[in-house]
C-alpha cells in the first residue's frame, strides 16, 4: 500500500464507478464523514459506508448490488494492501490531518 493507496481507491469508486456521495439534508454527505478518525476497518465497513453515503440501503436489492459491492471490496483490499486497515489510512493524501474535536466555527452546528 502506498501513502496515496486511498486517493487511487476513491478515484475507482468515485470517479470511475459513480458512488460519490449524495446531498441528504441539503447538505453533502461522502464516505469520508463515516470513518472514523482511528481503529481497524474492514473492507466490508467501507463497502457498507460507500453505500450509506449514496443514501442507499447496503442490503437492500442483493441481486442488484452485490457485483458492485465485490467489486468496491475488491478494490478496496487492492489499493488499501488487505481486508483490514487502520482507519488513519483511509484519508486524502493532500488533505491535512482534520482535528478530533470540533474547533468553535462548528459548535453552533453541534448543537
Amino acid at each position: 500500500m502506498t501513502k496515496d493507496g486511498y486517493d487511487q481507491l476513491m478515484h475507482v469508486v468515485c470517479v470511475e464507478w459513480g458512488f460519490c456521495g449524495c446531498i441528504k439534508n441539503d447538505q453533502p454527505m461522502h464516505v469520508d464523514q463515516l470513518i472514523p478518525s482511528e481503529g481497524p476497518v474492514t473492507a466490508d465497513q467501507f463497502v457498507e459506508w460507500v453505500f450509506l453515503a449514496d443514501d442507499m440501503n447496503p442490503n437492500s436489492q442483493p441481486e442488484r448490488w452485490t457485483r458492485h459491492k465485490l467489486a468496491i471490496r475488491a478494490a478496496f483490499v487492492e489499493h488499501m494492501g488487505g481486508d483490514l486497515v487502520d482507519a488513519s489510512q483511509l484519508r486524502w493524501s493532500d488533505v491535512p490531518q482534520q482535528p478530533t474535536t470540533p474547533d468553535g466555527k462548528f459548535r453552533e452546528q453541534l448543537s
